[in-house]
């Protein structure tokens, strides 16, 4: 009974992962640039990949989608907005991968004049960050 029981729980993995790999889709990361009139929002991300400056206008957007890995998956976001870029705010946009993959999970950021926004798209945004 016992070799039953790990044959079942063999194939059942094999089932599992092969179901993930044809149907997953990719999680992503939204951007978005509420900043006042004129105000523009420099993101820069890094991973195991560094993702690049991207300069957002007022109403702007940016995303990246990818799939999490089988290790930990972590996405470090630095975010610069106002005068000089002044203002700053540094997080991490996302987490996971290792023991729980996930597919098709989405991060919103929201930059507003008070702060970095957060939401999962299905509740409403909540201030995660104040500039600094």
């Amino acid at each position: 009974m016992n070799r039953l029981s790990c044959l079942m729980l063999v194939i059942g993995l094999c089932v599992g992962l092969s179901d993930a790999f044809i149907w997953n889709e990719k999680n992503t990361v939204f951007f978005k640039n509420s900043l006042g009139r004129n105000n523009v929002l420099k993101i820069h991300c890094l991973s195991s990949d560094d993702l690049g400056f991207h300069f957002l206008r007022t109403g702007e957007t940016y995303d990246f989608s990818f799939h999490d890995s089988v290790g930990k998956t972590l996405f470090y976001c630095y975010l610069w907005q106002g005068p000089n870029f002044k203002f700053h705010a540094e997080f991490e946009a996302y987490e996971g991968g290792g023991l729980i993959v996930h597919y098709g999970k989405k991060n919103y950021w929201d930059a507003r004049e008070d702060g970095i926004y957060f939401t999962h798209g299905t509740e409403t945004p909540k201030l995660e960050y104040k500039w600094n």
